[in-house]
C-alpha cells in the first residue's frame, strides 16, 4: 500500500472510504447530503481507511511463527504486485495470529500492540502521519481484544483518533 499526497485544486478521484462495526469492514455510502455524490461511495476519511486496511488485511507470517499445521495467510497482491523501489511495501498486519491463542491480560494485549505498530509503520514511512499509539485492551467476559489506534502529527496533533476495532467472538 502507498498513499500518495493529493494536490492540486481539482477534487481527486479518491479511493472510497471502508467502515468497521467491529465484526466486519465494507464500503460507505455516500450521504443524503452529498449532492455531488449521491448514490455513490463516500471518499473523506482516506486516512481512517488506510488504518482499516492495514490492520485488517492480513499479512504473511514469517515461516518460523507458523505452527506446522497452519496455512499462511496474506494478501495475494503482496506476492506479486509490490514495488518496493517506489517505496511500497506488503499490506497488512500479523493480527490473524492471535486467533491461534487464548486470550489473556498480558501476552495477547502486547502482541496485539507490535502488531498493529508494525502494519501501521508504512503510514509514518510515507510521512501521512509522523507516529503512531496503539492500546490492546483484552474483555475476557466477552472474549474479544479492544484495540485503539491514534495517529498524530508532526507537532503532535492528533490526526486520527481514536479507532477502535475488536477482535474475536462479539
Amino acid at each position: 500500500m502507498r498513499i500518495v499526497p493529493i494536490t492540486g485544486e481539482r477534487e481527486p478521484s479518491l479511493a472510497p472510504d471502508l467502515v468497521w462495526d467491529g465484526i466486519m469492514g465494507d464500503l460507505a455510502s455516500a450521504g443524503r447530503g452529498e449532492i455531488a455524490n449521491r448514490g455513490g461511495l463516500r471518499a473523506r476519511s482516506a486516512l481512517e481507511t488506510a488504518v482499516l486496511i492495514c490492520l485488517m488485511s492480513d499479512a504473511r507470517a514469517d515461516p518460523e511463527e507458523l505452527r506446522a499445521d497452519d496455512v499462511n495467510r496474506g494478501w495475494p497482491g503482496d506476492s506479486f504486485d509490490v514495488d518496493r523501489a517506489a517505496g511500497e511495501v506488503p499490506l497488512g498486519s500479523k493480527l490473524w495470529l492471535l486467533l491461534r491463542r487464548a486470550l489473556d491480560d498480558e501476552a495477547v494485549p502486547r502482541l496485539a500492540e507490535g502488531y498493529a505498530r508494525e502494519a501501521l509503520q508504512p503510514l509514518i514511512d510515507q510521512g501521512a502521519a509522523a507516529s503512531v499509539t496503539v492500546k490492546a485492551t483484552a474483555d475476557q467476559a466477552r472474549n474479544r481484544l479492544d484495540i485503539a489506534v491514534t495517529l498524530t502529527d508532526r507537532s503532535g496533533g492528533v490526526i486520527v483518533a481514536p479507532i477502535t476495532a475488536f477482535f474475536g467472538a462479539n
